[in-house]
């Protein structure tokens, strides 16, 4: 059990059934009455975020969770495979519980997080900032920086995403794997 008072950013609390990560917190000391915590929570199975307020003191049932390494190895079915960095153990994990799958390519590594008592996949994350390669976009024009035009291209893992004019088949581009969106050209 964790007091209300000590939930902080990335805490994740089991309430009514669901497990919820506390995403962002406010102490309120309104001017009568005892201090309050408002809690931003997001559901870790849906997504959808919720705003709650708590009393200080009041008891919840705190989840530990654990972070590790997985690396990605293939697609089956619905189901994708990764592999324990550390142990080499593979378990499948649904596509929609990985976030930024559409920029996830074979052999990279995400960041699974599991309910340590029971030992299940919450979800897994893909690094914030990838490196793929354009596979198709229109001809570039050289020299047309001036404007933030964008044109569309798709990258190497299928995904399409919004690149400047001047970007080519063939160079590699950083992508925020959050919105897919362009952050800039990769020299190599």
């Amino acid at each position: 059990m964790i007091n209300s008072q000590d939930i902080k950013k990335g805490t994740c609390i089991r309430m009514d059934g669901k497990l919820y990560f506390c995403i962002d917190f406010l102490h309120r000391k309104p001017g009568k009455g005892n201090t309050i915590m408002n809690v931003t929570l997001k559901d870790v199975v849906s997504g959808n975020v919720l705003e709650r307020r708590f009393n200080i003191g009041e008891k919840l049932e705190d989840v530990r969770v654990e972070r590790r390494p997985y690396q990605f190895l293939y697609k089956e079915g619905e189901d994708l495979i990764f592999m324990n960095n550390e142990t080499f153990e593979q378990i499948p994990i649904p596509a929609d519980q990985v976030n930024g799958v559409n920029f996830m390519k074979e052999g990279q590594d995400v960041e699974v997080v599991t309910d340590a008592s029971t030992e299940t996949v919450l979800y897994a994350d893909v690094p914030v900032k990838v490196v793929l390669e354009i596979v198709w976009t229109e001809p570039g024009l050289k020299g047309d920086t001036a404007t933030n035009t964008l044109k569309p291209a798709k990258v190497e893992t299928g995904a399409e995403i919004r690149v400047p004019l001047f970007i080519n088949e063939g160079e590699k581009v950083e992508v925020d794997t959050r919105d897919g969106s362009y952050l800039g050209r990769v020299k190599e």
